[in-house]
């Protein structure tokens, strides 16, 4: 997963078991009697209140009592979702059509008695998309649902749900839509029947497993579809702009350079045979979602990103989020423990390595770019440099394996961020040691195929002798940093893996945007709890301090406008419009004390540090540094 605050750009997934092509699925459907599926079906040409109708018909029970649950927390999310709690009216038949006695039991799970007798669940499933903003909680919106008469954004563990009582049952999924309607999925369809009057087509899909279901979102409507090959992979880029703003065939080449050059990267690693970017991208609306960013598949991304972003920040962002989700057939779908491999929907427990699974996947995404010359050294070190400063606003004295077992509870949930700061300079300084150790034949990359070789997709590995392991595998050097820096709580000193590679860390003034360093470091943050914006508590830039704002404010209006989560897009994007002779209001509560603020935007500038080449290296400096980044 990638997680995004528009404007900042702060990046804020992870599946198991083996992807099946599509011609894998097909016999196995064959294989596998009728009966033994779950069948389960809606109409997208019936929608209700911006609802959906689902019906899931399990076939015949013997138990006396079973459990439907919907999912709490899916994959690679590391936050509950509670998708049950979109769940409208739902209803319980029996062989007779006669409605049944159900028991909702909490936000995901419902029971019913007697279910020897029991055919059939129906009901209603919202939309978390048009809510989003709003006081309830919603999930992050790459894994919730849009349903909307032109665009349904199909993340089907929002609509079907599991019986306990069969959790490796497979499924039929039958989707009714107007038959003119653009539609691309990464499971293949397996028959489609149009209606008499030619109006709607009824495709019907094929799932092994509740995991295949969860792991293959689809897209339905008004859609802007390229393909491309990309060595042995189909990509499929499909496109929802609502105001036609931006096309596939633009992002097409953006695309096709960034992923040619992915494999080349990754060299013989593959996965599958075809891979699926879904884009939905967010109008200037109060039901647009807000919650930017992506999440993978093993065959698959859809990515949630603002309409109204320039097209080349749109192509930088698409670069870094999509290369992220991409890599992530390295890690945690090639090399991941038994919480990956054994998900529970419900009551699920994490593992210690998202230092490895977020980290690891956004080095790799950072290094690629520097690596295969789509980026210059300067923005490469610059881009550490940011990361650097970011990761150090959270508390760089956490150890990174509790804080990811512990992910959804306070205070690690607010530290999760951290995983793409922090996480990714571990794999930079892990591979920086790698190659020191193994003159330039080894690295991060080399060390993740050999764990892929040795695991793969099928075998999990042992969450607590994974770093043992790793270090066996390795140097002394890397299991002492693994265990001093990772498991411990020993803050990282850059400085001295930056001298092994010729590099130091000076500082030069810069001007910025009132409210952003650069595209991955901000001076606002968001509060967990309250969804309030304050000022991080870091040096701020001249203009924020000339108009007296100090860190630890809370901003709770500006130029007259409320600001909080659900309109801090808004704000950001109004400020790259503002002037130096803009005038800017400002209230914030400070100390418990609400303080009125006044002035002009001004030249913003901070005192900015810089990652740089020092001038003074040695050649054993130089050819590791030329080691570590391609040279």
């Amino acid at each position: 997963m990638k997680k995004l605050i528009y404007g900042a750009m702060l990046l804020s997934i992870a599946y198991a078991c083996s992807p099946k092509t599509g011609e894998n699925l097909t016999k196995k459907a064959e294989e596998i009697a009728s009966d033994t599926l779950i069948s389960s079906s809606f109409d997208l040409t019936k929608i209700n209140n911006d609802r959906v109708w689902v019906e899931v018909n399990p076939g015949l029970f013997t138990q006396n009592t079973i459990t439907y649950r919907l999912p709490r927390v899916v994959q690679g999310t590391y936050a509950i979702s509670d998708f049950g709690s979109f769940v409208d009216s739902l209803v319980a038949y029996d062989y007779t059509g006669n409605k049944m006695p159900v028991e909702k039991t909490d936000a995901n799970t419902w029971t019913i008695t007697n279910a020897e007798t029991f055919d059939k669940l129906g009901y209603y499933v919202n939309d978390t998309f048009d809510i989003e903003g709003t006081e309830k909680a919603t999930p992050f919106s790459p894994s919730g649902t849009n349903i909307e008469e032109d665009n349904f954004v199909l993340n089907l563990h929002g609509f079907i749900g599991y019986f306990e009582e069969l959790k490796d049952a497979s499924y039929k999924l039958s989707i009714t839509a107007p038959a003119e309607m653009q539609k691309t999925s990464a499971l293949p369809v397996q028959s489609s029947t149009i209606s008499t009057d030619g109006s709607t087509a009824t495709d019907t899909y094929f799932a092994e497993r509740y995991f295949d279901v969860t792991d293959n979102p689809m897209f339905y409507g008004d859609l802007d579809v390229e393909e491309f090959q990309v060595g042995d992979i189909k990509i499929v880029l499909s496109v929802y702009s609502p105001n036609g703003v931006h096309s596939a065939s633009k992002l097409k080449d953006v695309m096709f350079e960034m992923m040619q050059a992915q494999k080349a990267y990754l060299g013989e690693m593959n996965s599958t045979e075809r891979y699926d970017i879904y884009v939905y991208l967010a109008p200037q609306s109060a039901t647009a979602p807000q919650g930017f960013g992506a999440l993978e598949h093993h065959t698959s991304t859809v990515v949630v990103l603002p309409e109204a972003m320039p097209e080349p920040n749109l192509n930088e962002t698409m670069i870094d989020v999509v290369s992220h989700e991409f890599f992530h057939i390295v890690t945690p779908l090639s090399v991941h423990s038994e919480d990956v491999h054994y998900f529970d929907y419900n009551t699920p427990t994490f593992s210690k390595h998202l230092w490895m699974y977020e980290g690891v996947t956004e080095y790799f995404a950072s290094h690629f770019q520097v690596y295969k010359d789509l980026q210059t050294k300067k923005e490469f070190y610059s881009k550490v440099q940011g990361k650097i400063t970011t990761s150090l606003t959270m508390d760089d004295s956490m150890s990174f394996t509790t804080m990811s077992e512990n992910v959804i509870d306070e205070p690690y949930a607010s530290n999760y961020f951290n995983v793409y700061m922090k996480g990714a300079l571990i794999g930079m300084c892990v591979d920086i040691l790698m190659r020191e150790e193994s003159n330039g034949e080894r690295s991060m990359l080399s060390l993740m195929k050999e764990l892929s070789a040795k695991y793969g997709e099928t075998q999990p590995f042992e969450d607590d002798a994974i770093i043992e392991e790793i270090t066996s595998m390795t140097y002394p050097s890397v299991g002492e940093f693994l265990n001093t820096h990772v498991i411990g709580t020993t803050p990282i000193d850059y400085a001295l893996f930056f001298e092994k590679v010729g590099l130091e860390i000076g500082t030069e003034e810069v001007q910025t945007n009132l409210f952003l360093v650069d595209q991955q470091t901000a001076f606002i943050g968001v509060d967990q709890n309250t969804q309030a914006i304050y000022f991080l508590d870091m040096d701020l830039n001249s203009s924020l301090q000339d108009l007296g704002v100090q860190s630890g404010d809370t901003l709770k209006i500006i130029n007259g406008m409320e600001a909080s989560l659900a309109n801090i897009q808004q704000v950001v994007s109004q400020s790259f419009q503002w002037t130096p002779d803009t005038d800017i209001t400002m209230t914030v509560l400070r100390d418990g004390q609400e303080v009125e603020l006044s002035g002009k935007v001004g030249t913003p500038l901070f005192p900015k540090s810089k990652l740089m080449e020092a001038t003074d290296t040695t050649e054993e400096q130089i050819q590791l540094r030329n080691w570590w980044l391609g040279e």
